[in-house]
């Protein structure tokens, strides 16, 4: 036991008792405190409550000397003697632990029990300083009784304290054994040395409290809990000698981590009708696994620059010269990405094609030119860099004229992103102002997507499969009149008898995938019953029924717009209103399904988000509603999602500045009867 008791010399520290003793009374009456509070607070789930626990304990050892101490051996008795100390100590032992019930148990633990200090320097009668310190040290054995007095988590224990002097492999010299004290003084050789008279076995007794924090799911079968505790063993029975008066008074703090294994003991339950909630279940006509779209992509006219650089980054697609001569915007229609990992590849790889896309249409329109804006971090001339480096790309690989292209630098973007708190926000925004913006008045370049300054390249026709398309979901929602509920979940069962589990949830709505409830099969009923606590701990339940359908033959081509936002902006309401009115509105027929779904990117705090994307789609929704009144269309049918920052859902990752400036948008998928 070397390690316990180097241990204990190297964290010995000199206190005088008095103050040990004050710090000692704070800390328990801070945890009596404490217990008394949290003991009325039972769990709203009672959970599997194991009999029998296993474990291993460990803490630090207060050790507070007082009495006398003063003839150490036979040949060694001090100038003057030692009567106060303290020192801190290793205690480590595996837990063995019963309950009985909610209220009575017992615990026995046995192991290493480190009880070594320091004494309080003394000053001989010539003037000269003495010191003293021990690392005395116990094989323990602890049993005691537990009560929990609340039938909760807080709990007291009591019981003896039996420790048999720690004598690990005795050496065969003394000279190779660590001694049990070491005894300096001023002028005189230092003494490592054994104590004489002590006793083999002493007998003492303990008082605790503890508190039981599950780390386990409350119907796990398999428990775990972690158990911070605080223990007082006092000098009563711990004189370590059987001559003079030395005592050892111990406060301990650690925790114990055990293990459980029981039969879950479920919980009454009363089911309570709230006139105050709602709940609705939307299934769509039919499940469809996947589902062709065409396209209509916006393009970013922003190329972004990694921090401090001047190069153009390898996640562009660069062309040589002679691949250039043959490249046509049409080819992005049936791109193929370079692999078929992650989300919305195909979409990205035309983003990263944009230089090639605006190369191509300046050789189709000689009369076309550009302005080329470069911001950074590190000032409008750097900014102004990396606009030639682009432009050096235009010039040499697609032979564009330079006169064509103006290039001018800026410290900051004309829309600079906001400035939300923390440093990893500030960071990601700084990524998104290291860009070029590319400007034109040519319309075979740019279009007019929002008000007068709201302007991006044209958009690129792609076409793209679809797995699991937002129309395959079933849409769930909880209208709480009186914010009653703290929570809900769902139990889908079907005709077997089967029960699949989701949630819990905090927001009013959710949808889960057709495709995930179905599983396996193609068609199935089902009944759905949503479960909620209120703020008293009773259980809310509403049930409603619903089938699916899955659709294995062909189905119809779905027609997608997108509409890209600034940071933090939902934008006018009318911003968007030519764009929707001209582009979008003409394509939706009669009795087709809207689906109209927000994102925004990870900066900023997560519920300003899903209320952004939701006032985003709140918007968009407003203004083809009010566009398709006016031409005598029937039968549309609405579904709009706000999904925030929500990864599960998020079209693209947010990994670099683009893929986070393609996550402000609002997506419209527009099906066809």
């Amino acid at each position: 036991m070397n390690i316990g008791s180097n241990f204990m010399k190297n964290t010995f520290t000199s206190h005088k008792s008095n103050k040990g003793i004050r710090m000692y009374r704070v800390i328990a009456t801070a945890l009596i405190l404490f217990g008394f509070q949290a003991a009325p607070s039972a769990e709203e789930v009672e959970r599997a409550q194991p009999t029998w626990w296993f474990g291993a304990s460990a803490a630090a050892n207060l050790n507070y000397y007082s009495g006398t101490l003063q003839q150490l051996n036979p040949s060694l008795t001090t100038p003057v003697p030692f009567h106060k100390g303290f020192g801190a100590g290793l205690y480590l032992a595996p837990h063995l632990e019963y309950r009985h019930d909610s209220i009575w148990g017992v615990m026995v633990e046995s192991g290493y029990d480190g009880r070594g200090g320091r004494f309080d320097d003394v000053i001989c009668p010539c003037g000269e300083v003495a010191t003293l310190s021990t690392t005395l040290s116990y094989f323990t054995l602890e049993p005691s009784l537990r009560v929990a007095p609340f039938a909760g988590r807080f709990y007291m224990f009591a019981g003896p304290r039996i420790g048999f002097k720690w004598s690990p492999n005795i050496p065969k010299t003394s000279r190779d054994r660590e001694k049990s004290f070491e005894y300096t003084q001023e002028y005189q050789s230092d003494v490592n040395g054994e104590f004489t008279d002590m006793r083999g076995v002493v007998f003492s007794g303990q008082l605790g409290m503890g508190y039981d924090i599950p780390l386990a799911a409350p119907n796990n079968k398999i428990q775990v809990d972690l158990s911070p505790f605080i223990s007082y063993q006092p000098y009563w029975g711990q004189q370590p000698r059987s001559i003079e008066s030395w005592a050892v008074s111990t406060l301990r703090m650690g925790a114990t981590l055990k293990f459980g294994t029981g039969k879950v003991i479920p919980r009454e339950e009363t089911e309570v009708t709230e006139s105050g909630v709602q709940f609705s279940v939307r299934a769509p006509k039919a499940v469809v696994v996947k589902r062709r779209v065409r396209e209509t992509f916006p393009l970013r006219n922003y190329v972004f620059f990694d921090e401090g650089s001047n190069d153009i980054s390898n996640r562009y697609v660069m062309l040589s010269k002679a691949e250039a001569d043959s490249f046509e915007e049409e080819q992005l229609q049936e791109v193929t990405p370079k692999n078929n990992t992650g989300r919305s590849l195909r979409q990205m790889t035309v983003y990263y094609n944009i230089l090639n896309t605006v190369g191509d249409r300046m050789k189709r329109n000689p009369a076309t030119s550009i302005s080329l804006s470069g911001t950074s971090e590190n000032g409008a001339e750097h900014g102004k860099a990396r606009a030639e480096t682009v432009k050096k790309y235009l010039v040499d690989v697609f032979g564009i004229e330079a006169s064509r292209i103006n290039t001018q630098g800026r410290d900051k973007p004309l829309i600079p992103s906001g400035m939300p708190g923390g440093t990893k926000d500030l960071e990601l925004l700084q990524a998104g102002n290291n860009r070029v913006e590319i400007e034109s008045n040519s319309s075979e370049m740019m279009v007019q997507v929002g008000g007068e300054s709201h302007y991006g390249l044209k958009p690129v026709q792609i076409i793209a499969d679809v797995e699991d398309p937002l129309d395959s979901h079933v849409l769930f929602k909880v209208t709480d009149d009186n914010d009653i509920l703290t929570s809900w979940s769902l139990e889908i069962t079907d005709e077997a008898g089967a029960i699949q589990h989701f949630g819990p949830y905090t927001r009013s709505r959710e949808s889960i995938s057709g495709n995930t409830i179905l599983g396996n099969r193609n068609e199935g009923d089902y009944k759905v019953v949503m479960v909620a606590r209120d703020q008293n701990g009773k259980v809310v339940k509403k049930e409603r029924s619903v089938r699916l359908v899955r659709r294995v033959d062909a189905v119809k081509e779905a027609i997608r717009f997108s509409v890209l936002f600034d940071f933090g902006k939902s934008q006018s309401k009318d911003s968007y209103a030519t764009f929707l009115t001209e582009s979008v509105i003409p394509l939706i027929s009669d009795n087709s399904i809207v689906v109209i779904h927000g994102y925004t990117d990870i900066i900023g705090e997560e519920e300003f988000n899903r209320n952004l994307s939701e006032e985003r789609v709140r918007d968009t929704r407003g203004i083809i509603e009010n566009g398709l009144a006016k031409t005598g269309k029937q039968g549309i049918t609405f579904e709009t999602f706000g999904f925030g920052e929500n990864t599960a859902y998020a079209p693209f990752d947010n990994n670099f500045p683009e893929e986070r400036f393609y996550n402000r948008s609002v997506i419209i998928d527009i099906i066809p009867n």
